[in-house]
């Protein structure tokens, strides 16, 4: 949620989308020339250029053939299609968030305000130039949190949670947040 609530040229690696691990690779499978040379040294890309897992079929739809790197150990799980079927999935979140980037300038182009927060939570506005504003809360911890709304925010609509499962209008001064959370709210005078 971070990257895509903030300026800039949001950047995302394959895999990133459906939560994609580093992949252990054994020391027979290595494919990195760096690796290869220098071997221990930490530098192997392998881990992270592992075959995209497509779906639960044989090599998880990437390949007919055997695949040049071991694919992520839960691929018949994790993988596109069966996230594609989930609308609380890791993929789901993306094409969310992504979708709520292209709405709301305030995300692309807009100001950034730090926000006076709890522990562990990260929190920020972002305000466009049209006026719109936006807050977004991260909870970066393992404990639940709150964010107090601003003073001049009684209430707020809940745009996006990471979790999926809640959206709808939020009454002050304080919005709950669940551990390992991120909201996106859009804050409403009382």
């Amino acid at each position: 949620m971070l990257l895509l609530t903030l300026r800039g040229t949001p950047t995302l690696y394959y895999g990133d989308e459906i939560g994609l691990e580093d992949v252990p690779i054994p020391p027979g499978r290595v494919q990195d020339p760096w690796e290869r040379n220098e071997p221990g040294l930490g530098l192997n890309r392998d881990p992270v250029r592992t075959p995209m897992p497509w779906d639960g079929s044989c090599n998880a739809g990437f390949t007919t053939g055997e695949p040049w790197l071991p694919l992520n150990p839960d691929w018949p799980v994790r993988n596109v299609a069966a996230q594609e079927a989930d609308p609380r999935s890791m993929l789901a979140l993306h094409r969310r968030l992504i979708a709520l980037r292209r709405q709301r300038t305030a995300l692309r182009t807009g100001g950034y305000l730090p926000l006076r927060a709890a522990e562990e939570v990260l929190a920020y506005e972002r305000r466009g130039r049209d006026g719109e504003r936006l807050l977004v809360a991260l909870n970066l911890g393992h404990a639940p949190r709150a964010l107090r709304l601003p003073p001049d925010a009684g209430r707020a609509r809940l745009l996006l949670s990471t979790a999926l499962d809640r959206e709808g209008t939020v009454e002050g001064p304080e919005v709950p947040l669940r551990p390992a959370e991120g909201l996106i709210l859009e804050p409403t005078r009382p």
